[in-house]
């Protein structure tokens, strides 16, 4: 560590985000120059895997929160893993955005762009943000119908149905 530099443990930090949004979004070479992730390969897995994927993905805005990122970023970041979570539990569709998508290189860049330059940030809209509200209740919303769905499926499957 270089002692001179009052800045070296945030790029300390940066550079272990990068790492981890390479593993999450880019890691795995596929044919034709295209690269995918970790997230995407976890997202396949019904149910739980974007769950597993948002909250891998959630740790990036922490350590952003932790390192002092505006509450724009800190919202745009979210908006990307929600935006990534949402259409991620569409099936087939969703593991096809999720490979496209990258949140979690998104929000590292957005993280970098503001350290690089924390001045220039500047709030977003209310629009962002009611999208964004809407988007969390939305989550919502299919969380009860997929829980609701799953408790029928169980109950039926022990013989309560019948």
């Amino acid at each position: 560590m270089d002692y001179d530099d009052p800045n070296a443990n945030i790029r300390q930090e940066q550079a272990g985000l990068r790492r981890l949004a390479h593993l999450l979004d880019s890691s795995i070479p596929l044919p034709g120059g295209f690269r995918i992730g970790l997230d995407g390969i976890i997202g396949l897995i019904p149910g739980l895997g974007d769950l597993v994927g948002t909250v891998l993905s959630s740790y990036i805005v922490g350590q952003a929160y932790r390192l002092g990122a505006s509450p724009a970023v800190l919202l745009r970041m979210a908006g990307n893993i929600l935006l990534d979570t949402l259409a991620g539990a569409v099936p087939i569709v969703g593991d096809l955005f999720d490979f496209v998508w990258k949140a979690n290189r998104r929000n590292v860049e957005l993280l970098d762009r503001y350290l690089d330059n924390p001045g220039r940030t500047k709030r977003r809209s209310g629009g962002l943000m009611a999208l964004i509200i809407l988007g969390v209740l939305g989550l919502g919303v299919v969380g009860i119908i997929a829980a609701v769905a799953l408790a029928r499926w169980v109950w039926d499957a022990a013989g309560g149905g019948a």
